[in-house]
């Protein structure tokens, strides 16, 4: 029987320069000492996990496999959240998010995000060659700087921006569409696709495209106060892929949903490590399972007061434990009863 799997843990927030943070295959044995089953992998890096390399050598991809296997870790999914991110870039963002391209493309969007197509396009045929189904990452966004209406907006504007979106992403998801994997967007704030309204933006203006799909990450929607179980109800059959992080919101007379420019730990709203905030698991675990999700459920870690090391320890076991066995058969069962249309006319009160 399908069911969800894990656990698994997303990789980038503990990548770095000396071992065993800095090769995905050294990596896959740590996560392995902690628990976990699957590993998500960050494609940013080529010294790290080398993206380019994976679309072309079959070989390459089969050693990273064996490797991790080896060791009882499967990959679940590659990200390219960061190269994403680059699709699509309000220019009042460009020096900020030049840090996410290669340091010869900063200063040139264009070519920065001809460039970001071709790392998707890239990532496509690597999830395939890994014999992947989904992929986590990014929308990028034109309209995100005009997310509260003021100045009132231009009739026609959030049209227009959710057009050029899907013209940048049509021939992406169609790539993704012949390697036969999801695109699995974060649902994200800074995103365009930030919440469920403007994610059906995005279905109408790519055609319910069947690739556009949802990364769902409840801290996200627990930040904006938007009903995450109902989102689940709404959205289940495009949900692909499973963020497990943990999330609080604590408004107050100072500040609330924005934030008031603070840092993150005088925020009313913070992420936080699993089982730390007030993020409802035990119903989101039992939603997807009733709804069939079976893909990984993926430790994403962040969290502004406690350690990574502490965090990644306590992911394992968290989600261990919300796990569920999907039921195979109804719990009254021993109480029924061999029936047959006869019978039910009878019970009914109804003549032969």
């Amino acid at each position: 029987m399908n069911k969800m799997k894990g656990p698994a843990i997303f990789l980038a927030q503990f990548m770095g320069d000396e071992a065993p943070f800095n090769h995905v295959v050294s990596m896959a044995k740590w996560a392995a000492d902690l628990g976990y089953k699957g590993i998500q992998v960050p494609t940013n890096n080529p010294a790290f996990f080398d993206l380019e390399l994976a679309a072309s050598s079959q070989a390459y991809c089969d050693d990273i496999l064996a490797q991790c296997r080896a060791v009882g870790v499967e990959i679940t999914e590659l990200s390219t959240h960061l190269q994403g991110q680059l699709v699509a870039v309000h220019p009042a963002y460009d020096e900020l998010f030049d840090n996410f391209a290669p340091e010869a493309l900063r200063g040139k969007p264009a070519e920065r995000t001809e460039w970001a197509i071709n790392q998707l396009k890239l990532a496509a045929k690597a999830s395939q060659n890994l014999g992947l189904t989904a992929h986590a990452t990014f929308s990028g966004a034109l309209l995100w700087h005009l997310v509260y209406p003021w100045p009132q907006r231009p009739a026609g504007l959030v049209e227009q921006g959710f057009a050029e979106l899907a013209k940048r992403w049509l021939p992406i998801l169609d790539a993704f569409d012949q390697a036969a994997v999801d695109v699995c967007y974060e649902i994200h704030p800074g995103e365009d696709l930030h919440d469920g309204a403007s994610f059906e933006l995005f279905l109408e203006a790519t055609n319910n495209h069947p690739r556009a799909n949802i990364l769902f990450d409840p801290s996200h929607f627990m930040l904006q106060q938007l009903d995450y179980l109902d989102f689940i109800d709404r959205y289940h059959s495009r949900i692909k892929m499973f963020h497990v992080k943990d999330a609080e919101f604590r408004p107050n007379g100072r500040s609330g949903v924005y934030g008031g420019y603070q840092d993150w730990v005088n925020r009313p709203g913070r992420f936080r490590s699993l089982g730390d905030g007030q993020v409802d698991f035990k119903s989101i675990f039992s939603k997807l399972t009733q709804y069939g999700f079976d893909g990984w459920a993926v430790l994403e870690w962040e969290c502004c007061l406690k350690d990574s090391s502490q965090g990644a320890r306590e992911g394992a076991p968290f989600i261990a434990s919300h796990l569920i066995e999907k039921a195979s058969r109804a719990f009254d069962d021993f109480a029924g009863a061999k029936t047959d249309e006869a019978r039910n006319r009878r019970i009914l009160g109804l003549k032969p």
